[in-house]
């Protein structure tokens, strides 16, 4: 397998003399490691030339539009530039098997001159249902994960999303919301922010089952020494140890299904859940904010309503905004006779910015909110949360919403923005290291949008390092990359989610 990966269009590479796989792969949720890593075993295994592989971004490549609004990867195949295979779902095993066939049949076409079956109609069925699964600290710590990940494998369900990941306290806190009036609520959270955990999101591939149904049908009881009377064959029979140590988890339905989806990969704008009647159901993010004169008194009761409401927060950050940030955010009220009274509400002090996530989250979290005139809400729906948490005093609403999908992105990201962080490659890494430490992060799905080697003058890298000026090896730090970069230029790179990758 090359070691280096570079960034290129759908078309680059895919030549008259090769087999490429592409993965495909939803933004949110990244190339799945695991499938990574057997390509790269296939590759090394069969020693083959004519096989290359590669990762591609739905989201960033117009070619592969169809491929956006699934929860789940795509391997399409290309022989000689034409698509040959489609693969929906990460079953390890079959994707395994598909690659040996399809090898075959391109050394038959190009030794033999056999003929290459280009596929024509390969859209992704419509209608899915999706579950999340939790492998738990406990199995993991005990090294069970990729035994149970095969045993999900056999038993026919596809894993469509697979990531390991520690959970925060916050993080499980906020997940297990619905359990917190349980007197292990607390033991609960502690137990799941105590390790990595596997997350992944299941479908099955005889797609009329309900996967959330059989899910919970294959994991058994959530009570380990039940599971074993009853369902001895069950993951948590198996697996589990002791009372909150169940080894598995599963959604209890198709709308907490939804909302952990939504929790567990907030940038799931791609996502959906199939609801009772067999039609697809949007999950989408909506963004409330709750004006600082409310925040302060009645945060934890709004909260509360919104838990209630089945909404799961997936994103939440508490700021105090500038003048500039208010005008920016409401520029389309800036000429309105109530702009200065907002101006002057929404400065006040810091604000509580949420997004908020469930199918239909954008109308019904304004239909939960009610009239933004707090007059007409008082009047015609005292129910409603403008209505019951206006302040005498104030004539601004407490609470908002955004209007649409198109305000709902917009007003994410100004909040929520996308990242970038600045990496180095030191001098003493990159003569033995370089490659593999960029096939590294290109693999755990980051993109290098800038790329330069360069020397560090002394006053560069007493800036670089400033945050340690005051410890006692600072100088010496300054003295050893300004004098090796001399002679080694490291390498510098920003980073953010990349598109495609060859490897």
């Amino acid at each position: 397998m090359a070691a280096k990966k570079k960034e290129a269009s759908l078309q680059v590479g895919i030549t008259a003399r090769l087999l490429l796989l592409v993965d495909v792969y939803q933004q949110w949720c990244g190339p799945c490691r695991a499938v990574v890593s057997l390509l790269r075993k296939i590759k090394n295994e069969l020693g083959d030339d004519l096989l290359h592989f590669a990762t591609a971004e739905a989201d960033s490549i117009d070619a592969l539009e169809r491929y956006r609004g699934k929860c789940e990867p795509t391997f399409l195949f290309y022989g000689g530039g034409e698509l040959v295979a489609v693969l929906r779902g990460a079953n390890a095993p079959l994707l395994q098997r598909m690659i040996v066939e399809e090898l075959s049949k391109e050394k038959l076409v190009l030794e033999q001159g056999g003929e290459r079956r280009a596929v024509k109609n390969d859209e992704i069925p419509a209608s899915k249902s999706y579950t999340v699964a939790i492998i738990k600290p406990d199995a993991v710590a005990h090294g069970k994960a990729n035994e149970i990940i095969m045993k999900i494998q056999d038993a026919g369900f596809e894993i469509l999303a697979h990531e390991e990941r520690t959970l925060t306290e916050v993080e499980a806190r906020d997940f297990y919301q619905h359990k917190a009036a349980e007197v292990y609520f607390q033991d609960l959270v502690q137990f799941m922010s105590s390790g990595p955990s596997n997350i992944l999101v299941l479908s099955q591939v005889e797609d009329s089952a309900n996967v959330v149904t059989a899910w919970r049908e294959f994991i058994g009881p959530a009570d380990n020494e039940e599971a074993r009377r009853e369902k001895p064959e069950s993951l948590r029979a198996q697996y589990g140890t002791q009372a909150l140590f169940n080894a598995v988890h599963g959604s209890e339905d198709i709308d907490q299904a939804g909302r952990e989806l939504a929790f567990l990969f907030p940038n799931f704008r791609t996502a959906s859940v199939t609801g009772q009647d067999g039609e697809e159901e949007r999950v989408e993010r909506t963004l409330a904010l709750i004006r600082p004169d409310v925040a302060r008194e009645n945060r934890e009761k709004i909260l509360a309503k919104i838990h209630e409401s089945g909404f799961t927060v997936v994103l939440k950050r508490e700021l105090k905004l500038t003048e500039e940030q208010v005008r920016q955010f409401y520029f389309q009220h800036v000429k309105e006779e109530h702009f200065p009274a907002l101006l002057k509400s929404m400065t006040s002090g810091p604000v509580l910015a949420l997004a908020l996530a469930r199918t239909g989250a954008i109308e019904d979290w304004r239909n939960i909110l009610g009239p933004s005139d707090i007059n007409q809400a008082r009047e015609e729906r005292p129910e409603c949360l403008r209505a019951m948490f206006a302040l005498e005093s104030e004539p601004i609403n407490p609470l908002h919403g955004s209007a649409n999908l198109e305000d709902a992105e917009r007003e994410i990201n100004f909040f929520f923005p996308k990242q970038q962080t600045l990496a180095m490659i030191k001098p003493d890494a990159m003569e033995e290291h370089k490659e593999k430490i960029l096939e590294e992060i290109y693999g755990m799905g980051f993109s290098v949008t800038q790329l330069k080697e360069t020397v560090l003058s002394r006053e560069t890298a007493e800036e670089f390092y400033k945050e340690h000026r005051e410890k006692p090896f600072f100088s010496q730090l300054v003295e050893y990359m300004y004098l090796v970069t001399c002679l080694k230029p490291p390498l510098i790179f920003k980073l953010v989610i990349f598109k495609m990758s060859f490897f």
